[in-house]
């Protein structure tokens, strides 16, 4: 298979309507994507991506209208978080509707929706005319892709189409809320913290680790974010000691020699940067990258979720 790269949104929406899969950017990161509604064609990203199957897909819309075809109900929490995050870097996860297939929820009966606030990513999913199931448009377990190029990196000839844009703006995954129970939950933390969705909802509670079954949100289960360079969490730069190949990516290093470093003026920045660094580092024959812990307060939760995953054994 030869991979199109386009930056025609229309051309790539027709691969879309073909049963085609394509990599599209948004505001977090490049996600991969297939009509929710064909089978073959969601199989296709679990295909390309290597991806488990009990890990479920996230559906992109471009439209409003288009929550009523993916679930059987919006409750109360639901409606309030599409009512203010609508469009965004937010994932509320609702009971689906029979339509969709139990290959996109990894046999759950919820989906999780997002609607991007990327204009490109908008033009796109308008111009495919249905929901779009759409995970990270990596190989599963390695850092999530940040620009069109890291995605042919890693899925060059895996996939119809690469739809180029510039490097997304957030760099981390979409916050997910399960907003099926009687309190909302979020399941992963994101660009929106946990501080701004209680301005909304006060009564949301945060997600407690224990996993006993399929997981409703992805990047929950499964290793994630991995380069293949070690990654190391430390609180500050000189607890960092390498004989071989180290870099470093934090809020400051005080002087310390790396053979690569990544200084960011703010979590945000860090946030922004961590997935194309570990993929820099790859490529430079890295073998150890030290990552600076941050406080775990708006974005520096969902920061340090990624850093400990990437750190997993």
């Amino acid at each position: 298979m030869k991979t199109l790269l386009t930056a025609d949104p229309k051309e790539a929406a027709a691969i879309i309507r073909l049963g085609g899969v394509v990599a599209f950017p948004t505001e977090t990161v490049y996600g991969l994507g297939a009509n929710i509604f064909d089978e073959t064609a969601v199989a296709k990203i679990f295909e390309a991506k290597e991806r488990p199957a009990d890990n479920p897909l996230i559906a992109h819309i471009g439209d409003l209208s288009q929550v009523e075809e993916l679930c059987s109900e919006v409750t109360r929490s639901a409606r309030k978080l599409i009512e203010r995050f609508f469009p965004g870097p937010l994932t509320v996860v609702v009971k689906k509707s029979e339509r969709v297939p139990v290959i996109a929820t990894a046999g759950l009966d919820t989906i999780g929706i997002r609607m991007p606030r990327h204009e490109l990513a908008r033009a796109f999913l308008a111009d495919c005319g249905t929901p779009v199931a759409a995970p990270s448009a990596n190989i599963s377990g390695r850092p999530s892709p940040t620009t069109w190029a890291a995605v042919l990196e890693d899925l060059d000839g895996r996939i119809d189409c690469i739809l180029q844009g510039e490097a997304t703006e957030i760099g981390l995954e979409s916050t997910v809320v399960d907003c099926t129970g009687e309190v909302p939950v979020v399941l992963r933390s994101g660009a929106i913290g946990v501080e701004e969705i209680r301005q909304i909802l006060p009564e949301v509670a945060i997600f407690d680790g224990d996993l006993k079954e399929t997981a409703a949100s992805p990047g929950m289960r499964h290793k994630h974010y991995s380069p293949r360079a070690r990654v190391l969490l430390v609180d500050d730069a000189s607890e960092a000691k390498w004989p071989g190949n180290a870099a470093f990516i934090g809020l400051q290093d005080h002087g310390v020699a790396f053979t690569k470093r990544s200084i960011c003026g703010s979590a945000a920045e860090y946030a922004h940067r961590v997935f194309a660094f570990f993929r820099e580092c790859d490529a430079a024959g890295i073998d150890v990258i030290f990552c600076q812990r941050v406080d775990e307060t708006g974005i520096g939760r969902a920061l340090m979720d990624r850093l400990r995953r990437a750190a997993e054994a």
